[in-house]
This record gives structure tokens, sequence and C-alpha cells, in this order.
């Protein structure tokens, strides 16, 4: 249970108050959030760097690096598969991520398909997508946050296959409207002509492709399998455990 994962965990690219804030919303997905709230304007004003739109504006420009820096997120697994360690790395890596990443990538996309709906390779119906995908999500991580995990961390029990099954049965449906994605999208490909704005949701969605492949990895072929095979030789043996 305690067996190591090989794990590489690429280093992220580096940030500097002197590159441009267009570069830094392209490149670290979530930062446009960040810029939205502070009112630097990382689209048709993208090509002034972080360092002068925060001068301009009276901030400090270290304190919004910093900010910027804590998105940074590696993606290498833990390096235990223990099950509560595993657990809270899925909760803290991926939980809380797709939780703050969504509203965003929803914000962005309804401002891309409002502003460039005469655009040929204009996402129609993205924004819609996402919210759906949010909504389902959602649910599915309440259900592991209130269900599923609480009877992994306790050791599992006979009939801790059954909810396994549901979550692996969403997190089938989750691959599908990750294709469903990669297809309104051009598999996240922005057009040569694309403004900032969606080229950083282009970037944000394959960071949530991938964050959400991983994700799943984690929990099916990792976390669950522990589970699964003690429950299964449970039932089949006659123990009477139940």
């Amino acid at each position: 249970m305690n067996a190591r994962l090989e794990t590489i965990e690429p280093a992220a690219p580096a940030l500097s108050a002197e590159q441009a804030l267009g570069q830094i919303a392209v490149q670290l997905p979530g930062a446009t959030a960040v810029f939205r709230r502070l009112k630097l304007d990382f689209c048709c004003g993208g090509q002034v760097s972080l360092r002068q739109a925060a001068a301009d504006k009276g901030l400090d420009a270290n304190a919004i690096l910093a900010e910027l820096s804590a998105l940074q997120r590696p993606s290498g697994l833990p390096a235990e598969t223990d099950p509560g360690a595993l657990i809270e790395h899925i909760l803290a890596r991926y939980h809380e991520v797709h939780r703050a990443q969504l509203p965003e990538l929803v914000r962005m996309a309804r401002r891309v398909e409002a502003v460039h709906r005469e655009h040929p390779q204009v996402p129609a119906g993205l924004a819609d997508l996402l919210e759906g995908m949010h909504e389902e999500l959602l649910s599915h991580m309440q259900k592991e946050e209130t269900i599923l995990f609480p009877m992994l961390k306790a050791g599992g029990n006979p009939f801790v296959g059954q909810p396994i099954t549901v979550m692996r049965a969403e997190h089938v449906e989750h691959g599908a409207t990750l294709e469903k994605l990669a297809a309104l999208t051009n598999e996240a490909q922005p057009p040569a002509d694309a403004c900032n704005t969606w080229r950083a949701l282009y970037a944000g969605i394959a960071q949530l492709n991938d964050d959400l492949i991983n994700h799943i990895h984690l929990e099916n072929n990792v976390l669950f399998p522990q589970f699964e095979a003690r429950a299964q030789g449970c039932g089949s043996s006659g123990c009477g455990c139940g």
C-alpha cells in the first residue's frame, strides 16, 4: 500500500515582472482572474509589461508576481500510494483546482463567444458546455468528499465497491465531455488571429483537460483498485466480515 510511484514534476515556466501581461495570461492559466480583479488589461493592452501595468495602477508588481507564482502547480504524482495521502493530494491538487478554474473559463468563454461571434472559428456553445461540466464536477466531487473518501479513509468495507462503481461510471461521462470540449475548440488550438483572451481561454482548457485526466487516472488506477481488490476478496471468501 505504500509503494512509491515514479514522479517527474516539470519545472514551471519562470515568471517575470518584465513579461507582457498577455504573455503571462496565456502562459499561466488562472492569471486572467488575477488581472481582471486588479483591472489590468491583458487583452487589448496585453503588450504592456506586468511591471509597467502595475506602476500605472499604483500596484506592487512583486506582490502580483507572488500571487501569480502561487498559481503554478506541479503535475507529478504524490510519492506515496497510501490512501490517506492520495486522497489529501486529490482534494488539494484537483478538487480545489477544478472549483477555481471552471468559473473563470466559463466567464472567458462567454466573452469570446460574444466579442467574436462573427469569427468562423468561434466556439459557439463553449460556455454552456463548460458550465454543464462545472455542475457535473461539483456534484461528483461532493459525492466523493462526503461519501466515498470518508469510507476509504476509514479503511473501506465490503460494500465500498458500489460507490466506486458509480464514480467510475461518472469518470467515463467526464471523458466524453472532454472529447466534446476538444472537438469544439480544435484540441484547444486557437486560430492564428485569436486575441489574448481567446488564447488564455484555450490554455486554461488545455490545463483543465490535463488536470482532469490525471485526476481520473489517480483515482481509477491507483486509489480505487486497492479497495476493490479487498472488497472482492471479502465477498468471495465467505469470511463473514460483513
